[in-house]
């Protein structure tokens, strides 16, 4: 797999992609090529659906492709415009694809084009959850993309942990160990979750490699964060997941625990509220 250093906007990249692939004979007409896309994302394990009408909050949407991916009861959306031109693309075809993605919900949208993008449509969709790529690219790179899939599975279930950790009183999450005491130095989920946010925020810029401050280790033991640099996703992947994993045990440990002691309480005469009989008159 060929590797990119340096300031390389995705126009070279493509270049540079066609090179690998070219081997392999794209598409001859633009059906072919959404059904081309489809099958592509089929091949790494993802659902993928052509022309596809999506309902949004403002309007129904025709898309390309629809791909969807479920990990752990959480479901990944993405959107896929297929634009099998002799041109490049432009910055009007970017904002009206994230206008789409916005409008559905979606977790990314996914802009292909063989011929490239103009500098508009780059910069349209720089720090945005728009990709601008090609299917010669996909096939060079599918492991990559294996794996921001599951960096969106894993930020849906870490926003789920963090609802559930809120949703217990705080003496609670102190006895149950999801937190430490004010002079404790144990196990914290909140900063499990805001490492999660922060190593996942890195990785959706994909600008590899990069450092991360490993303050954490004081709050998260065994993390593994002694290995500050991240090289690809895998390596943040291979961190991040047991991180989640570990933060879902222990609540689910917690609410079990804590829904035995309110059952016990229900069932205990002691526990339960004196109704006095009122008073008898006498003679």
């Amino acid at each position: 797999m060929p590797t990119f250093k340096g300031r390389c906007t995705p126009n070279f990249k493509l270049a540079v992609i066609r090179g690998v692939a070219q081997f392999r004979p794209m598409p001859s007409d633009w059906k072919d090529y959404q059904e081309e896309a489809a099958s592509f994302f089929r091949s790494i394990g993802l659902n993928a659906s052509t022309d596809v009408a999506v309902n949004g909050v403002r309007t129904s949407h025709d898309v390309d492709v629809l791909v969807k991916s479920t990990h752990a009861g959480f479901d990944a959306i993405w959107i896929v415009e297929c634009k099998h031109w002799k041109t490049r693309v432009s910055k009007l075809h970017v904002l009206a694809l994230r206008e789409i993605v916005s409008d559905v919900g979606a977790d990314r949208g996914i802009l292909l084009s063989e011929e490239g993008f103009q500098s508009g449509a780059i910069e349209a969709a720089t720090l945005t959850n728009v990709r601008l790529t090609s299917l010669a690219e996909l096939r060079v790179s599918a492991a990559n993309d294996i794996y921001e899939a599951r960096f969106y599975n894993l930020l849906a279930r870490t926003d789920d942990c963090n609802t559930r950790y809120w949703a217990i009183p705080k003496r609670d999450r102190i006895d149950h160990g999801l937190r430490p005491d004010i002079t404790g130095g144990d196990y914290s989920s909140r900063m499990a979750i805001d490492l999660v946010r922060e190593l996942l925020s890195e990785a959706f810029r994909r600008r590899y490699p990069f450092k991360f401050d490993g303050y954490f280790l004081f709050v998260i033991p065994n993390s593994r964060l002694e290995f500050k640099e991240f090289n690809s996703p895998k390596d943040v992947f291979e961190i991040v997941e047991p991180i989640v994993s570990d933060l879902e045990r222990r609540l689910t440990k917690a609410e079990a625990a804590l829904a035995v002691a309110k059952a016990g309480q229900s069932n205990d005469p002691s526990k339960k509220a004196v109704v006095e009989k009122p008073a008898t008159a006498t003679a």
